[in-house]
């Protein structure tokens, strides 16, 4: 029988995908949930399911409503949450579901908007819910005040006053005195009970042995972001400090052996992007243990990876941690005196794991599909595929595997990659189309990237690499500061070169560029520093460093970093170096067809940044277009709605289209 013909790879294929997420053994490791989103064209919107998996085979367990992963009771008792369109507003629904059989039995109805839950002890449980800081105990509201509230907020609608900083946040939107707080919940008494303050804000939690720790910040009128503060709380709920200096920036927190341990950064050296040091944390004491030289967590770009969840997990006395190394996102392992062994290192990309009982259970995407979830043992032996939820999507299916291309870039031995067109025949000619990815402390990979394949399966080159600015590697490479438009676009010039050289199919008349966010102020910055390439697509962009530090949700503290300027100087007093670097400066002149993609709700970079660079381009007469997606934020191309993400990459395949063909 014949070999079926592969068939390309198109935009709609988005809706075939399955992203899981929110991994969690049960304690004893029988069984394993994780929840899976999956688009729905016809609501524009995702659904998800709770997943199980039982004896290495992976099933669907809940079908009809919304729901999410929320902790497991015991060993047969799984707590899910619920999207219940009868309960009141702004309360959560959880569930219990039974391992041996029947239907979600409710469980609990907590008062607040529900972000993370977990047990403390028999019948006492740690949550962190959603708050007013001018109203933090609305959650003890009986059903009539709930109502009269509710109507006071529709009457205010219209409106929305800020006065504080940050007034918004990516994903969030205006969250003007909105905090997140730690609550206590105790089913036994049937209490529910605040205990943090009512402007702290909680960024972190975990619960050992009985004890709640956490990583919070409290202020008013202006955050402190990065700085933030550890408190720990019995089961009781009597709170304790643990580090409160207001000196250091803590990003997590894991117990071992009765110890508490943290990834804290002194930003002393490299400022806020300084890779945090494995330390351990007592009474006003951080005690630095161990410099990693790498970033903890994924930071591998893709367009595929919806799912939340953790990044690290201990068991038998031994953590396991996911790490950023060069160009893949693998697994470390650290024993009790925090010697390092690697037991999950291959091209691609691990987003989330759990481990218990001598197994580690991940999720894992490849270049050539997206993602799925796997086992191994605790040493990295015996690695076994435990879903197929994208399998029926890739049959059939072209997906180009990546091509590395190595080349030298001042002073600097880099990486990138080329993805071959659909159908590719060395005879012939073809455009091609150059991304930068985002960050610029993240990187690009062999993993599945929907947007690339798209444009590979209609007939582009696509290629792709690894900056000066790049996670991956250590600080002295991923530091940026005060070279943006320099070193990186003379990177990313020299690779177009080593590309063109290599594949001499590609058309040097019909190069094109995007990227998005700090791919989208390389983008902004090619097109006024060169006219080599025939068209551009930026995508939530930044045109001035000025207008970005008064408007983004972190411009007051990552912005004046990113440029150079010392962390305790007077922004005011550096206009001159921001407007350097800033790519609105250099457009006088520009040529470049440019296509312009920003959401209205993107707080990271803002609208307005989009507006400033085609309205300079149209100025001057230079065929431009501004789409803008309403309700969407920062990630609409990883998490915006099916059919946004969807009209997204219609909107760059058929500009890059019209000025190629």
């Amino acid at each position: 029988m014949a070999k079926k013909k592969l068939q390309p790879i198109t935009i709609n294929d988005l809706l075939a995908y399955r992203f899981p997420g929110n991994l969690q053994y049960s304690p004893d490791g029988k069984y394993i949930a994780f929840q899976c989103s999956r688009p729905d064209g016809v609501k524009n919107d995702y659904r998800q399911d709770v997943w199980l998996v039982q004896d290495g085979k992976a099933k669907q367990l809940t079908y009809s409503l919304d729901t999410t992963v929320a902790f497991w009771e015991n060993e047969e008792t799984l707590i899910v949450q619920r999207v219940c369109p009868e309960a009141a507003c702004g309360t959560s629904s959880l569930f219990a579901i039974d391992m041996q059989g029947g239907e979600a039995l409710p469980w609990q109805v907590l008062p607040f908007p529900l972000k993370q839950i977990k047990k403390v002890r028999e019948g006492v449980y740690a949550a962190l819910g959603m708050i007013d800081a001018n109203d933090p105990d609305a959650y003890l509201d009986d059903e009539k005040t709930r109502d009269s509230k509710a109507a006071a907020r529709e009457a205010e609608k219209d409106y929305t006053v800020v006065d504080e900083v940050p007034y918004w946040f990516n994903g969030s939107y205006f969250t003007n005195k909105k905090r997140t707080a730690l609550f206590l919940v105790d089913r036994k008494k049937n209490t529910v009970k605040r205990l943090t303050d009512p402007f702290e804000d909680v960024q972190s939690m975990i619960v050992s042995d009985g004890t709640v720790y956490i990583i919070s910040e409290t202020y008013q009128r202006k955050s402190t972001v990065p700085v933030n503060s550890v408190y720990s709380f019995n089961a009781t709920g009597r709170r304790s400090t643990v580090y409160a200096k207001g000196d250091i920036a803590f990003s997590s927190l894991f117990v071992r052996g009765g110890k508490l341990y943290t990834m804290a950064s002194d930003m002393q050296e490299m400022g806020y992007g300084q890779t945090a040091d494995i330390c351990r944390l007592e009474k006003n004491k951080v005690i630095k243990l161990l410099d990693p030289h790498r970033q903890f967590g994924n930071h591998v770009a893709s367009d595929m990876l919806m799912g939340t969840g953790t990044t690290a997990a201990e068991t038998n006395d031994e953590w396991f941690t996911i790490v950023t190394d060069y160009d893949h996102a693998g697994i470390w392992k650290y024993d009790r005196d925090f010697n390092c062994t690697v037991v999950h290192e291959q091209p691609g990309v691990v987003s989330l794991l759990d481990a218990c009982n001598g197994k580690v259970v991940f999720a894992w995407t490849g270049a050539a599909a997206p993602t799925e979830i796997y086992e191994m043992n605790a040493d990295g032996t015996d690695v076994r595929q435990l879903s197929n939820l994208n399998t029926a999507a890739m049959k059939h299916r072209y997906a180009a595997l990546p091509e590395s291309v190595e080349f030298t870039s001042e002073g600097w031995d880099l990486r990138g990659w080329v993805l071959k067109p659909y159908n590719y025949d060395p005879k012939k000619k073809y455009p091609a189309v150059l991304e930068v990815h985002g960050g610029p402390r993240a990187a690009y990979g062999e993993t599945f990237y929907h947007e690339m394949q798209v444009l590979a399966s209609k007939g582009y080159f696509v290629f792709f690499a690894n900056i000066v600015g790049s996670d991956g590697r250590d600080d002295v490479f991923g530091d940026l500061r005060g070279k943006y438009g320099d070193i990186d676009y003379k990177n990313v010039m020299d690779f177009t070169d080593a590309v063109v050289e290599k594949y001499p199919a590609i058309d040097q008349t019909k190069l094109c560029v995007t990227g998005g966010s700090y791919g989208g102020f390389m983008t902004n910055w090619i097109i006024g520093h060169t006219d080599r390439f025939c068209a551009a697509a930026s995508q939530r962009s930044i045109a001035s460093w000025i207008s970005m530090t008064f408007i983004a949700d972190i411009g007051l503290w990552f912005d004046g970093n990113e440029m150079g300027i010392p962390l305790n100087d007077s922004l005011f007093d550096h206009f001159d170096t921001m407007w350097k670097h800033s790519p609105l400066k250099y457009m006088k002149g520009a040529k470049t067809p440019t296509l312009f993609i920003h959401s209205d709700q993107d707080c990271r970079c803002p609208l307005p940044e989009g507006m400033q660079m085609m309205q300079s381009l149209a100025y001057q007469d230079v065929e431009t277009r501004l789409v803008i997606f309403h309700g969407e934020h920062h990630g609409l191309s990883r998490v915006g709605k099916p059919q946004h993400r969807i009209r997204r990459l219609e909107e760059i395949a058929g500009w890059f289209d019209k000025h190629t063909n």
